[in-house]
């Protein structure tokens, strides 16, 4: 299935950041529109590589440059599950 064009309203002040200038922004753009959907479950970051045409790892490259981890465990849980497997 192809892109589809849809109608939003937003608010006016907002409209030169939506317009997209390029193929990389408007990647960037629909990548975070889906972002809550992945952050509460409703899909995987696979899907929404999936529907965005670009491979996993590379959407997870994208979010991490804007400051969204992968990991939803804080830097100190990580660091406690690798120990923790470690010492077994």
């Amino acid at each position: 299935m192809g892109p589809r064009k849809i109608e939003i309203t937003i608010p006016e002040e907002m409209v030169p950041f939506v317009l997209a200038a390029d193929d990389e922004v408007q990647l960037r753009q629909n990548a975070m529109l889906l972002y809550p959907y992945i952050q509460d479950g409703t899909i995987s970051h696979e899907k929404a590589a999936e529907i965005l045409g670009i491979h996993k790892l590379d959407l997870i490259v994208l979010y991490g440059r804007q400051g969204m981890k992968y990991f939803q465990e804080s830097d100190e849980e990580l660091e406690e599950d690798i120990t923790s497997k470690e010492i077994r």
